[in-house]
C-alpha cells in the first residue's frame, strides 16, 4: 500500500447521503478524519454538504471509472455504504485497487459478499492492500463476536448467531438489496451447511432461542440467512453456520406497510433495539459472546470507522480480501465499540438440551 496514502486522515464515503452514509460521515468528522462526500447523485451530495461544511463533494456513477478515481484522489480508504452492493462493490473495489487504498463495505448481501471474495482476493493481495466486505450489523458483528468466542478453538462443529431484534423498520436501501438478492437466488433460500453455500426452497421453521436476560426467551425464524454465513466461514473452521431471526423482525422486514426507521435523538438514531447472540458449539462444550445496543444502521458507522482506523494504523493481520475477525484483534476491536455496543463474554460452559434453541412446526416466511 502507498505508504503517503495508508497514512491519511481523508477517507471517501460512498453513498454519503443515504441513511447509514450519513451516519458514517457523522462518525468520521466525530474521530477527526476527513470525509469525501461521493455518490450517484450530485443534487444530494450538494444538500449532505449543506449540513456538514468543510468536506468535499464528489459525484460518481458507479458505472463511470474516470469519475470514481476522481472521487478517491487522495483518500485513504474508501467506506461503501451504497446498495445495492451488487451493483456498486465492485466498481469501487476497482477504483480502490488502481488507487492503491483500502476498500470497507456495509453490505448484507450475500451473493455480494461472495463475489468480494471469489473476485478479488489475489488482486488485492497483490498490491497489499485490505478489502473487508459486510463490516456492519450483518456479517461483521456477527462474524467479531464468534471469532472472540472461538478464542483458542481451532475448529468447531456449528456457530449459531442470533438476531433478537425489538422491530425492524428497513431503509429503502435495504428492501432494494433484498428484492436484489432475491432475484440472483430466483426466488430460493440460501443456508450454510456442511461447509458451503446451498440454495433450498423449504420453509423457515419457527424455534425459541433462550436470549441472555432480560431479553429472554423470543420465537425466531431459523435458517433466516444473513451475511455472517459468508463471513464466519471465511476464516473459521466450521461447518455449519446458523442465523436467525426474530420472529417480529422478520414480519416487519415482509411487510411493505413498516415504516422506514424515525429519528428518536439528536444523533439521528432510532429507537430500535437489539441483541446479537452467538453460541459456538464444539463437541459436548460451547462458547457464547453478545452483544446489544440500540439502531442496527447508525451501529454500521462505527464498526467501519473503526475498521478503516485500524487499516489505516497498521493494526491489521492480513491482506487482500478478509472478514473483520480474520483481520483484526475480535475481542479488542468489540472492546473499542463501546458505548456504542456492550458486548458480553460468556464462560465456556456444557452444552445443554435447552441451550440450542428448540424446534417447532415450520410456517410461512419471507424467503430469505
Amino acid at each position: 500500500m502507498n505508504e503517503t496514502l495508508g497514512n491519511s486522515r481523508t477517507v471517501a464515503v460512498y453513498g454519503a447521503y443515504g441513511h447509514t452514509g450519513r451516519f458514517v460521515v457523522a462518525e468520521l468528522l466525530k474521530r477527526g478524519f476527513v470525509p469525501v462526500l461521493a455518490g450517484r447523485d450530485a443534487a444530494k451530495l450538494d444538500d449532505l454538504a449543506a449540513r456538514f461544511p468543510g468536506p468535499d463533494a464528489r459525484p460518481a456513477p458507479a458505472d463511470d471509472p474516470a469519475a470514481l478515481d476522481r472521487a478517491l484522489a487522495g483518500a485513504g480508504a474508501v467506506i461503501n455504504t451504497a446498495g445495492p452492493f451488487a451493483a456498486t462493490a465492485a466498481p469501487l473495489i476497482e477504483a480502490a485497487l488502481r488507487a492503491g487504498i483500502s476498500y470497507v463495505d456495509v453490505a448484507a448481501e450475500i451473493e455480494a459478499n461472495r463475489d468480494t471474495f471469489d473476485h478479488f482476493a489475489a488482486r488485492a493481495r497483490a498490491v497489499e492492500t485490505v478489502v473487508v466486505p459486510a463490516m456492519a450489523f450483518y456479517g461483521g458483528l456477527g462474524d467479531l463476536l464468534a471469532t472472540a468466542a472461538m478464542g483458542d478453538w481451532t475448529e468447531a462443529d456449528e456457530i449459531h448467531v442470533a438476531y433478537g431484534l425489538d422491530g425492524w423498520h428497513p431503509t429503502a436501501g435495504t428492501r432494494a438489496a433484498g428484492a436484489v438478492s432475491y432475484s440472483r437466488r430466483n426466488g430460493r433460500r440460501v443456508r450454510f451447511t456442511a461447509g458451503a453455500l446451498r440454495y433450498h426452497d423449504d420453509e423457515l421453521p419457527t424455534r425459541t432461542w433462550n436470549f441472555p436476560e432480560p431479553t429472554g426467551a423470543r420465537d425466531v425464524l431459523a435458517e433466516f440467512t444473513m451475511a455472517d454465513v459468508v463471513t464466519i466461514p471465511s476464516h473459521l473452521r466450521v461447518p455449519e453456520v446458523r442465523t436467525y431471526m426474530t420472529v417480529q423482525a422478520a414480519r416487519d422486514l415482509a411487510s411493505p406497510d413498516t415504516p422506514a426507521p424515525v429519528a428518536a435523538d439528536e444523533d439521528g438514531r432510532s429507537a430500535q433495539s437489539f441483541v446479537v447472540d452467538v453460541v459456538v458449539v464444539s463437541g459436548a462444550e460451547q462458547r457464547r459472546a453478545t452483544a446489544s445496543g440500540r439502531d442496527i444502521y447508525a451501529v454500521s458507522a462505527p464498526l467501519a470507522v473503526e475498521a478503516v482506523h485500524r487499516i489505516l494504523t497498521g493494526r491489521t493481520r492480513a491482506s487482500g480480501v478478509a472478514s473483520a475477525g480474520e483481520l483484526f484483534d475480535a475481542r479488542d476491536f468489540l472492546a473499542a465499540l463501546s458505548p456504542h455496543i456492550t458486548v458480553r463474554h460468556h464462560a465456556a460452559s456444557v452444552s445443554t438440551a435447552s441451550d440450542i434453541p428448540r424446534k417447532r412446526p415450520a410456517r410461512s416466511a419471507s424467503k430469505v
